[in-house]
């Protein structure tokens, strides 16, 4: 799993172009915390950079691409994906829920498959590659938060609604956000662009993100609610 300094000309594309990541890599922890400025330049860096006002943006291997490209398209499906999680984790901070740092790790974790996606195999350098791997570790990790939720839960019976309290309905929409990311990178992979691992951990995600929202409501004391055919 990658974690990188962003050049500071470069930081206002996290959000908007998925360029995650520099060519010098500082440090191996997950979400450290970083600085824009180099020791010989401590000016604050600017958030614009003008570079993409003609439509076009660039990937991590330099690649100039069109805005409404499929790379760009799936980097803000999970940029989306990050900032809907991270408002069901302050829901989830309200009600003093202790798997906020789970959500803290995936938030971190979607960095690294946005800095993997921005970087599309058909114009990457080995060096490249190397940098932004992503590896099979954090789908065990969902898979393993899975179980252990779902054996304090009761069984899946009916349908049920986004519900279940402000917690539970914020992370059922991170998952229906989730799997939007998963729609819009599944051709990205197919096309040989990004790791499979990287779909492979969205789809995973999904299941974890509606597991939580049950346990959410389960904790909370709050009855989810069933679907029923209208009459």
């Amino acid at each position: 799993m990658a974690s990188f300094i962003i050049k500071s000309a470069h930081f206002r594309c996290v959000a908007r172009t998925g360029r995650l990541i520099s060519e010098h890599r500082t440090r191996k922890t997950l979400c450290s915390d970083r600085s824009y400025a180099t020791e010989v330049d401590n000016r604050v860096p600017k958030i614009y950079t003008k570079t993409g006002d003609k439509g076009f943006s660039s990937t991590f291997t330099g690649e100039r691409r069109p805005k409404e490209d499929h790379i760009f398209e799936a980097l803000g499906n999970t940029d989306e994906l990050s900032s809907a999680i991270g408002l069901a984790r302050e829901f989830c901070l309200d009600k003093g829920h202790t798997f906020t740092d789970q959500l803290d790790k995936i938030q971190c974790i979607l960095q690294d498959v946005g800095s993997n996606i921005a970087t599309p195999r058909s114009s990457a350098r080995e060096s490249h590659i190397k940098k932004t791997k992503f590896t099979a570790q954090p789908i065990t990790d969902l898979e393993t938060w899975i179980d252990n939720f779902t054996k304090e839960l009761s069984p899946l019976t009916n349908f049920i609604l986004p519900s279940g309290g402000k917690s539970s309905a914020a992370l059922h929409l991170a998952r229906t956000v989730c799997r939007r990311a998963e729609r819009s990178v599944a051709p990205v992979v197919r096309s040989g662009e990004a790791d499979p691992d990287v779909a492979k951990f969205l789809n995973r995600l999904s299941d974890y993100l509606f597991t939580v929202a049950r346990y959410a409501a389960m904790k909370e004391g709050n009855e989810e609610k069933i679907y029923k055919r209208p009459e």
